[in-house]
């Protein structure tokens, strides 16, 4: 769930936003523009977490047991003109 606050409202109810973003982004806007967004921690985390290395998707528990089927290369070299 998603809320809108202006920056009035906010500042005169910061526990009203803290808990609205455990559910969801809390769009803070400043003269009716979209200013900034409030988030947990866990949804900030989310966002910024990297991405998981092949390494690590290979040495996945399980892994040697999906099926993988590469879909065929399409020529795209041409031949080079050396002339």
């Amino acid at each position: 769930m998603t809320m809108t606050l202006s920056s009035r409202e906010f500042n005169q109810d910061t526990s009203k936003a803290k808990k609205a973003a455990k559910t969801g982004p809390v769009f803070i806007t400043d003269r009716g523009r979209l200013a900034h967004v409030l988030l947990s921690i866990e949804q900030y985390q989310s966002l910024v977490a990297p991405a998981a290395s092949i390494v690590d998707l290979l040495a996945t528990p399980g892994a040697e047991n999906i099926r993988f089927v590469a879909p065929r290369a399409r020529k795209i070299a041409k031949a080079a003109d050396l002339t």
